[in-house]
């Protein structure tokens, strides 16, 4: 499948310089790519491959600096092989037509497989694909276009909205609830039950029955292997447009907040509540009963051990104000040599008790 510049240039509403013939059928980096590839650049380090990269056709962010005049563009001598488009936002150009090319790729699938079970009753749309081996379970409602891939369990009681994709291996306990355009990938377990216990008068551990389920909204992706605990009483709830990354751990009752992503092995305790528009990026760690507000970033491996009521960057353990953490770091490296200098001054002057 090949594509013109003049074609993209006329998808993406970009102004096209060079040659509007040249096509490209596949994507690389802008150091990597041939001449029937298709590259981008959104960042000021990367300008130099505008003069030494093969690409056919390169996206280009109109905000990098000296692109105004297209000063880059004229000083290149290959301009009849090659062509330049001139967008907003580069990188998100380039997302909005692999989109474009991964449907196209990989059209939905229609139909039941077999061997498959479906429960009695259950109504499956015309559009839907269920594949061989999964189970659908009593009184379940799927919305048009559902996705479910083979060896997919769906529980009892549960709904599962317009459009949403749920690959091989999925688990969904009973009486959960997944919105419209979701994406679930392989492995992921929604609604096992919470981590909950209480020892007795003897000293054993009692497990408490997690009697809830899990609420995912609309326009939520999932990554692999990842998990997402039943409430206790109620619902774990995650908002629309909610990204989880692979092996995240969401407990019991615990509610995340829209647009909020969330990065590989974040863990979140149970019963906490995280704000929208939030960022908690690799191995953050969140205890439990403790609320985050809206708009804050944590770097990684933060360890957030009590609520966080002010939007702005966070890092360490417990984490703190970012630009205080790094402050903090550099005397944390200096450690060493002050205590030499403070065991030297006390072998000088002893301290007097």
């Amino acid at each position: 499948m090949e594509f013109s510049a003049q074609q993209i240039a006329a998808v993406l509403g970009g102004k096209l310089y060079g040659n509007a013939e040249v096509a490209v059928r596949d994507v690389a980096p802008i150091e990597q790519a041939q001449p029937w590839h298709l590259s981008f650049i959104t960042d000021e380090k990367y300008l130099p491959f505008l003069k030494t990269s093969q690409a056919g056709v390169v996206l280009v962010s109109k905000g990098l600096t000296e692109l105004k005049d297209l000063r880059d563009f004229k000083d290149l001598k290959d301009f009849k092989d090659r062509a330049f488009i001139l967008v907003e936002n580069a990188r998100g150009a380039m997302g909005q037509l692999l989109k474009m090319v991964s449907a196209a790729m990989n059209p939905a699938k229609k139909g039941i497989e077999q061997p498959s079970f479906v429960s009695e009753g259950v109504a499956v749309p015309e559009n839907a694909y269920i594949g061989a081996f999964a189970y659908i379970g009593k009184n379940v409602k799927l919305g048009a276009g559902v996705q479910i891939y083979p060896q997919v369990y769906i529980g009892d009681n549960v709904t599962i909205g317009e459009g949403t994709v749920l690959y091989s291996g999925v688990r969904v306990y009973a009486h959960c609830k997944i919105g419209k355009g979701c994406i679930l990938h392989s492995g992921v377990v929604i609604g096992a039950d919470g981590f909950g216990f209480e020892p007795d008068a003897q000293g054993v551990n009692q497990k408490i029955p997690q009697i809830g389920n899990v609420i995912i909204e609309d326009d939520v992706e999932i990554g692999a292997n990842t998990t997402i605990d039943r409430a206790m009483m109620g619902s774990t709830v995650v908002h629309k447009n909610v990204k989880i990354d692979n092996l995240v751990q969401i407990a019991h009752n615990v509610e995340v907040g829209e647009s909020t992503f969330l990065c590989a092995q974040v863990g979140i305790a149970g019963s906490s509540k995280v704000g929208k528009h939030c960022i908690l990026t690799g191995q953050v760690g969140v205890a439990g009963h403790i609320e985050i507000t809206d708009n804050c970033i944590f770097g990684a491996q933060a360890g957030i051990a009590g609520s966080v009521r002010k939007p702005g960057m966070y890092q360490g353990t417990p984490a703190i104000d970012a630009s205080v953490w790094r402050r903090a770091t550099v005397g944390y490296k200096q450690l060493p040599e002050i205590l030499k200098r403070i065991q030297s001054l006390e072998k000088k002057q002893p301290i007097i008790s």
